[in-house]
């Protein structure tokens, strides 16, 4: 039998907290009091994806390994799908405009529109838009 998971939980390492929850905020991303104190907070993707944002030095304590340095490279790229074109701009464009980096240019595959960015831990985040009518015809 597969394995199946009813949630998922994505932990990424950040350097201030509270600066991380005020981009992502902007970005319009909501989080749970819940699991939030000064190490962590549960950023809310939909009702069965969370992104856990903890502080380096609690991170380290989950792991053996050095954290990556994202300004030299990458250990995952976040890909969330959107329900449009425009909303994959709209929410880049606000990534870039919270003080994200741009990744790449957007990309226009005919059935699949892309563009990325980099938050302001230097995580990658890109936003994909799939046109299901454009799938099927092909």
């Amino acid at each position: 039998m597969a394995f199946t998971a009813d949630k998922m939980f994505v932990n990424l390492p950040v350097k201030d907290l509270n600066k991380s929850i005020e981009f992502f905020t902007k970005l319009g991303f909501e989080f749970n009091a819940q699991f939030t104190d000064e190490n962590a907070t549960c950023m809310i993707i939909n009702d069965n994806t969370f992104v856990m944002l903890l502080v380096e030095s609690f991170f380290k304590t989950f792991t053996k390994k050095d954290i990556s340095d994202t300004a030299k490279s990458t250990e995952v790229i976040v890909a969330l799908s959107a329900d449009s074109r425009e909303q994959v701009d709209e929410l880049v464009n606000k990534a870039l405009a919270a003080g994200g980096q741009a990744s790449n240019d957007p990309t226009d595959h005919g059935f699949m529109y892309t563009w990325s960015f980099q938050d302001i831990d230097g995580h990658l985040w890109e936003l994909i838009y799939m046109d299901a009518s454009a799938i099927q015809q092909a």
